[in-house]
């Protein structure tokens, strides 16, 4: 498995650009993902932190990536705003992505994440609302450098 990021416990730092279709600039994100060492079963848990530029509160996300096969996994993500929503993923060896469709809920979606030749990742994302409200999201994360002792 080439993939480091949600295969391996580990902390990733990333930065980009989000725009808002309600909103005409572009606003510069921080994210923090903490991804934790696999369960017995297999299931693989992380927690996502955003902080967005002119935004006081950040957003935080609770995942779980499980039903691992050879290309394809589910995925559960849960935050205060939307709830609980249940996605499909995929994977290669130079690809993570996952979706967000048909939930019963006021918002779809899917992320991506390519990797590259250092071992970081370009992700790109959109999610919509029933009301049109679109997020979009492109950026670059890393694994935070292990602390020498």
């Amino acid at each position: 498995m080439k993939h480091l990021f949600i295969f391996n416990p580990n902390i990733w730092m990333g930065e980009g650009n989000v725009t808002l279709n309600m909103v005409e600039e572009n606003l510069v994100f921080f994210t923090k993902w903490m991804v934790k060492k696999n369960d017995s079963a297999g299931n693989i848990q992380a927690t996502q932190e955003i902080q967005i530029d002119g935004i006081s509160e950040n957003m935080k996300n609770e995942l779980s990536f499980y039903d691992f096969t050879m290309k394809s996994f589910n995925v559960e993500m849960e935050n205060l705003s939307i709830g609980k929503v249940i996605g499909y993923g995929i994977y290669d060896d130079k690809l993570i992505a996952w979706e967000f469709r048909d939930n019963g809920l006021n918002f779809e979606g899917y992320e991506t994440y390519y990797l590259q030749k250092d071992g970081s990742y370009l992700m790109h994302a959109e999610y919509v609302t029933t009301d049109q409200f679109r997020t979009q999201i492109d950026g670059k994360i890393w694994i935070t450098p292990k602390k020498k002792s």
